[in-house]
């Protein structure tokens, strides 16, 4: 029979690696964690990388260190605010530890908010407004959102026949490249490397850049370390598959080209209405993506829509760095004002909010500069990523300051 004291410890073990599987920040992670353990009468401390945990528990002067080995999942907004409810409400004593366990276990076992098939089509729909931000043209457009739903058809199949999802990333790159190639030699002319970009843009880790931006300037080293280690091998795997059809298909690039789909430009609405259309889809498909309630995406699209304009109207005026901290620092401020006011974690308007702005083309375009030998604009690139990414982290941290959140999380 499992004493109080072990089944406190199991609790605070299994309750981090949920937090960690659902993509939690390492510096949110292991301050709620902290407090959580706090709140039930011992001491505890958590280390955090994105593979690993690392968990010291003291209770009545007894210590005990575990070492847990997970694998650190995509973010899951909802998972994520019922979690928090059910700490927050065993922190405020109003359910027992075992009652707690067995909520956790429900919320883990709980099937997707939505359905494949509109998991798909949200893929889709994101990589379209994407394409439109990046002033793309409809038939380039539709090429993407086509292209994005095939990398989600393939990523469903590889985990219905249990496959590893090393083969993702390359085969993606490879897929979305060759596409994007025969149907601007043998279809009808397009940006075939926009195509590109915007067919596998679910997949360049920008919000992971990001967030271990945000680990290392926080001071939580071996967390950022570690995840802008994967985030970087990720987007060279990615961009490996790209590349090796770029050289395979070269010789298409050759051949005249034979349109057999005419551009559709008729009847087509203004340019800006296209545009703010696409702002409007883009934080939905998002909100989709990262498993948020309905009753959420008010508050995503609000929060998504001001980032978005901020940055577009600061950019003309002062540049793409002061652009990007002041969207990061509207983006924060109002994630935390609406953590503040309906007592939910930041994180959920946050996270889909922030996927608009991180630099993930940036880093794409980076290393297709450097493909094409054309070293000073490589260079060029990745440091403005880098310097984008900064920007972003900069007004995150300075939003904490202006409003400061309510919830860790």
């Amino acid at each position: 029979m499992a004493s109080e004291h072990d089944r406190l410890k199991d609790f605070l073990i299994d309750a981090a690696m949920l937090l960690h599987r659902y993509g939690t920040p390492s510096h949110r992670l292991e301050r709620t964690m902290t407090k959580v353990g706090t709140a039930l009468g011992c001491d505890s401390v958590f280390l955090y990388t994105p593979t690993a945990l690392v968990i010291s528990i003291t209770i009545d002067g007894e210590e005990s260190t575990v070492v847990r080995r997970v694998d650190s999942g995509e973010v899951h907004v909802d998972k994520l605010l019922c979690t928090d409810d059910v700490l927050d409400r065993l922190e405020q004593k109003e359910i027992t530890i075992e009652e707690a366990r067995k909520q956790l276990s429900e919320i883990d076992r709980a099937p997707p908010l939505f359905p494949f098939w509109v998991y798909a089509f949200a893929c889709a729909a994101g990589c379209g407004s994407l394409a439109v931000l990046f002033r793309g043209r409809p038939t380039e457009v539709l090429a993407a959102s086509a292209i994005g739903f095939g990398i989600v058809v393939f990523e469903k199949s590889q985990s219905w026949l249990g496959q590893d999802r090393s083969l993702l990333l390359p085969v993606s790159g490879f897929a979305a490249a060759i596409v994007s190639l025969a149907i601007a030699q043998f279809v009808t002319p397009i940006d075939h490397r926009l195509v590109t970009l915007a067919g596998v843009i679910i997949l360049i880790p920008g919000l992971s850049l990001t967030v271990a931006m945000t680990e290392l300037a926080v001071g939580h080293l071996s967390a950022g370390v570690a995840r802008l280690a994967g985030a970087m091998v990720s987007l060279l795997t990615l961009f490996f598959g790209a590349a090796i059809a770029w050289r395979l298909a070269e010789s298409w690039r050759q051949l005249p080209i034979k349109p057999v789909a005419a551009e559709i430009t008729a009847a087509l609405p203004p340019s800006w209405v296209v545009q703010w259309a696409a702002l409007l889809i883009a934080p939905i498909a998002f909100a989709i993506i990262f498993q948020a309630r309905i009753a959420q995406w008010p508050v995503i699209i609000a929060v998504s829509i001001m980032g978005i304009a901020t940055s577009r109207f600061v950019n003309p005026y002062y540049g793409v760095e002061v652009a990007s901290f002041t969207a990061a620092l509207v983006v924060g401020c109002g994630s935390n004002l609406y953590a503040r006011l309906r007592n939910r974690p930041a994180l959920i308007a946050l996270t889909p909010a922030l996927i608009v702005l991180v630099p993930g083309s940036f880093s794409y375009r980076t290393l297709n500069a450097l493909m094409d030998h054309d070293t000073i604009a490589g260079v060029e690139l990745g440091f403005n990523t880098i310097l984008i990414a900064m920007c972003l982290v900069g007004g995150l941290l300075t939003s904490n300051a202006v409003v400061p959140p309510k919830r860790i999380m």
